[in-house]
């Protein structure tokens, strides 16, 4: 038997059809995170791949072409959930950190390295809000499988605080960047 994650979380909560929908897009959301993340991360490395400057910017679009896909399709069930969630008492608290130093990374000498042209601002903040909702589901799986998962009013507070920082500014950045 697989160790609880953070589906079993979202599935404590709210009506069936709901959580398998936000599950399935969070889930999306995971993947497409990573991916804009870890490319980012190996031109950080000194690993500028693809090898071409085009290939690298195309790779670059790509990648935050199917975060905000994914992000976009996020907004609908997100909010249903917190609808079903919504607890009667306003007294949770987010259940993630702050970004942590390592997260807060100078991209325009990495960027300029690469060959890749985009505002260095844009990647820090789309890094930084990606970044965090990984380590904020990473950080609810661990929850989940330690049996120490969030309340109720906590999980709401956090997928609250999530939307608001990833359905703003990150998804205009990462349109920016897309484009």
């Amino acid at each position: 038997m697989a160790a609880p994650g953070w589906a079993d979380v979202i599935a404590s909560f709210g009506e069936r059809e709901t959580q398998q929908r936000l599950t399935a897009q969070l889930a999306a959301c995971e993947a497409s995170a990573l991916a804009f993340c870890r490319l980012l991360e190996r031109w950080a490395k000194g690993q500028a791949e693809p090898g071409t400057v085009g290939g690298r910017q195309a790779a670059l679009r790509h990648a935050a072409q199917r975060a905000e896909t994914a992000l976009t399709g996020l907004e609908r069930p997100l909010d249903r959930y917190l609808l079903e969630l919504e607890p009667d008492r306003a007294e949770g608290r987010s259940w993630y950190g702050e970004p942590g130093a390592g997260e807060l990374i100078e991209w325009g000498p990495v960027l300029a390295r690469a060959g890749v042209s985009v505002a260095a601002v844009r990647i820090a903040q789309s890094y930084l809000e990606l970044a965090v909702l990984v380590r904020a589901l990473e950080g609810l799986a661990d929850a989940a499988r330690i049996g120490i998962a969030p309340d109720r009013s906590s999980l709401w507070a956090g997928l609250f605080d999530l939307r608001e920082n990833l359905l703003g500014n990150a998804l205009d950045d990462l349109r920016a960047i897309s484009a």
